[in-house]
């Protein structure tokens, strides 16, 4: 695939015919995988993970697109890198564990597959559960084999550096104790309060949640275009609004689920549903003028259009008060393209009612 799509039609073409089928022909590598985890604990994890957020991995995947010819091996590492994510997300949230050393560690995963010189290491050391067969392990050297295949990674390592980096710090700051997550994470936020001038403390968390920036610069590396300008440039691009944009949107489809669960959202911080609607068409303006830059301008305008229209196409909207004025709203400013994404949504889980985003 040596041409970058530049209009929905084509998009949603390629995406349905080959980027899905083969994240879903990965997805079963690594399902068959987890069914072979020796521990109950960590393979009902790794296993739910898998089954609940298969659309993180779809959605990623259309940043394989940028490395051109070499958009399997982008697909492949995305696939496995998201896998890690949604993996450890599970087992921080909704497992056996309170202990931010713990969490710290697990995702040193994250940190190691980055990092094609780095090796594994014990990973569940300060947890009871200790036996995955290799899974994690697997994981990594997966995206560690990708990125090895990169030709200049020096390019790109500070702006992977630093998105993991604060992703990291965001999985652990959210998931301790109830009691100690605000004031975690608003010390965090107060202590970068520079990177991101213009956001509140639980916008600047959600821009820090997104791997996009994360797939979009290892895809554009592996299609050996990449400069150090271009790293500089995507990095500013794709955070804060553009990640931001894609987290807010994520937690606003789930804002009835994570009440019912006890599980922290970031939209619930809004004083009401026009200060949360007015934020995100901000996000939405901030992510339209910060892409300018980017070469595949088309591309990128379809990615953050595309992220409106999918989260709005999800059914976990109808549950959600004032979802229709919020939902008018956002499409208006997004335009034709969101439009588009979000009828194929409302069309893709009419078929397909097991799938869940989020």
């Amino acid at each position: 695939m040596s041409r970058i799509p530049t209009n929905s039609l084509r998009l949603m073409t390629i995406v349905f015919l080959k980027i899905f089928p083969a994240v879903n022909a990965e997805l079963q590598k690594w399902e068959a995988k987890a069914e072979q985890i020796p521990n109950k604990e960590l393979r009902t994890q790794a296993l739910n993970s898998i089954h609940s957020k298969q659309f993180h991995c779809l959605g990623g995947a259309v940043f394989s697109l940028l490395a051109k010819d070499k958009w399997k091996e982008a697909l492949r590492f995305i696939v496995a890198y998201q896998t890690i994510s949604d993996y450890l997300d599970n087992l921080c949230d909704r497992s056996t564990s309170l202990d931010p050393d713990d969490f710290e560690l697990l995702h040193k995963a994250m940190e190691d597959a980055l990092s094609p010189e780095n090796d594994c290491k014990n990973y569940y050391q300060l947890r009871k559960e200790q036996d995955d067969g290799s899974y994690l392990k697997d994981l990594v050297r997966t995206c560690q084999d990708v990125l090895a295949k990169v030709e200049e990674p020096i390019l790109i390592n500070v702006q992977l550096e630093d998105l993991e980096t604060m992703y990291q710090a965001l999985q652990i700051h959210k998931h301790v104790k109830v009691n100690e997550r605000i004031p975690r994470l608003t010390t965090w936020f107060n202590e970068n309060r520079e990177k991101t001038p213009t956001l509140r403390w639980y916008e600047f968390a959600a821009a820090t949640g997104s791997t996009l920036g994360i797939f979009c610069l290892i895809s554009y590396a592996l299609s050996d275009c990449m400069t150090k300008e271009l790293a500089e440039e995507i990095y500013h691009s794709y955070f804060p609004y553009m990640q931001g944009l894609h987290i807010l949107l994520d937690y606003y489809i789930d804002q009835k689920e994570d009440q019912e669960e006890g599980d922290l959202n970031f939209c619930s911080f809004y004083e009401n549903e026009q200060e949360l609607k007015e934020r995100l068409v901000y996000f939405i303006k901030q992510t339209d003028e910060k892409i300018q830059t980017l070469p595949h301008l088309s591309f990128h305008k379809m990615v953050y259009r595309g992220l409106v229209g999918l989260y709005l196409g999800d059914d976990k909207i109808k549950t959600l008060q004032d979802e229709e004025k919020i939902k008018k709203t956002l499409l208006d400013y997004s335009g034709m393209t969101a439009r588009f994404f979000h009828w194929n949504t409302k069309m893709y889980y009419r078929f397909n009612k097991n799938h869940q985003v989020g």
